[in-house]
């Protein structure tokens, strides 16, 4: 089957000298790097758009990306709590996510693909996987819980790939036996150690997240033998998410059976990143000692860098959970979780606004922002370089070019 030509002149140099296979996705021939979905805002149209220049996987996270447009967050502003405030910030958000896909493509130049990340766990889901497909992504990438019903919503949307985050084989072959009932099968599948990952982690609780079982070692070889069962291994490829940060960790993987791999927190340093300068240094200068396990509101296991707004909170739950109780509805922004600790008194979920303390770190606030992270030492330690940058170093380039311009000092809220 032919493939269209997708990936930067010079990358595809490279590529060719590192020794790996390219990823072959959406009948085109990519880079083996896709950049991960990160919301509020971190990953929207310019990285993710810069990504797919190159040639790589260009993902947009779609959670409140209004944040990113100043007469969306006028138009939602002083609105309150309630179901009014919920509908006019959900039409503000797909309004912001038909401009972010848009930009993004202009970005893109025709190369890469560019994909749409959509937390299962949030209450508009659906609205946003459709609106995207409608909007012509070529991806839709669903994690933070099971997307059974994905095929359902992309019905008519044949040529979208749709492509689940999973951490183990089980959950793999679940997917894939529900999907069969629709027609429909992954058109890749990424598997996420959450024991290496940022942000929200794919284990039952914080105690798993470093189980052998996630081990790209065991669960690689499983899911292809999952795959392998329903005798589409080789068209289904396996994208190894976690922890990655060198070409060996890359080559690696493929020998275990991934065709693909996933970064996020090297992405989110770039000087491309979506993010304020001061979101970008705090992850930079990150280390893995600094970094905290904890609930997530979502009722997720999770990973962040030890702020002093987590630091405060973390001291602050023992408080909070004792006294947690049913709301009749949010009681901060606008119902963004189909369920929340917060909001539905989820004793042992996380008790606090994840709208409002990530909207806090995209725009750099130490004081109010959390900041997720994923563990190993990143590419360029604590420079910010450009995404090619990071994809020449990914790909074997050994020389150093000049680093970003130091980053001027912002103040914090």
């Amino acid at each position: 089957m032919s493939v269209l030509p997708s990936i930067d002149p010079a990358l595809r140099q490279l590529l060719a000298r590192s020794g790996l296979s390219p990823l072959r996705l959406g009948g085109r021939e990519l880079l083996p790097i896709v950049q991960g979905g990160m919301g509020i805002g971190v990953s929207a149209h310019r990285l993710a758009g810069s990504v797919a220049a190159l040639g790589g996987v260009g993902t947009l996270s779609s959670v409140d990306l209004r944040r990113h447009h100043p007469d969306l967050m006028e138009r939602t502003r002083g609105l309150g709590v309630g179901e009014a405030a919920k509908a006019a910030i959900n039409a503000a958000n797909l309004t912001a996510l038909e401009r972010e896909i848009a930009q993004a493509r202009r970005l893109a130049g025709g190369l890469g693909l560019l994909a749409m990340n959509v937390m299962r766990a949030v209450s508009d889901y659906a609205a946003y996987v459709k609106r995207s497909l409608e909007c012509g992504i070529d991806a839709v990438v669903v994690g933070a819980g099971l997307p059974l019903d994905l095929p359902d919503l992309a019905a008519e949307h044949p040529q979208a790939q749709l492509i689940p985050i999973l951490s183990d084989a089980r959950g793999v072959q679940l997917v894939l036996r529900k999907w069969e009932r629709r027609g429909r099968r992954p058109d890749a599948v990424v598997l996420e150690h959450p024991g290496h990952a940022g942000g929200h982690l794919g284990a039952a609780k914080v105690e798993d997240v470093h189980d052998p079982r996630f081990d790209f070692e065991n669960v690689l070889p499983q899911t292809r033998a999952v795959l392998r069962a329903a005798g589409i291994e080789d068209e289904v490829p396996v994208i190894a998410a976690g922890g990655v940060r060198t070409l060996e960790d890359i080559r690696r993987l493929q020998g275990l059976g991934a065709a693909a791999v996933q970064l996020g927190t090297p992405f989110a340093v770039t000087t491309e990143s979506d993010a304020h300068p001061v979101f970008k240094q705090v992850l930079a200068e990150a280390r893995d000692e600094d970094l905290v396990e904890f609930t997530s509101v979502a009722g997720l296991p999770a990973r962040a860098v030890r702020t002093p707004w987590l630091e405060a909170y973390l001291k602050a739950e023992p408080r909070l959970q004792a006294v947690a109780h049913v709301k009749a509805r949010c009681t901060k922004v606008f119902d963004c979780l189909a369920q929340c600790g917060l909001r539905d008194g989820k004793v042992g979920w996380g008790q606090f606004c994840i709208d409002q303390q990530l909207a806090a770190a995209l725009h750099g606030d130490l004081k109010g922002g959390l900041f997720f992270s994923g563990r190993g030492k990143l590419p360029f330690g604590h420079q910010i370089r450009s995404v090619r940058e990071l994809m020449e170093r990914l790909l074997g380039a050994t020389a150093d070019a000049a680093p970003a311009p130091a980053l001027a000092e912002a103040a914090v809220g």
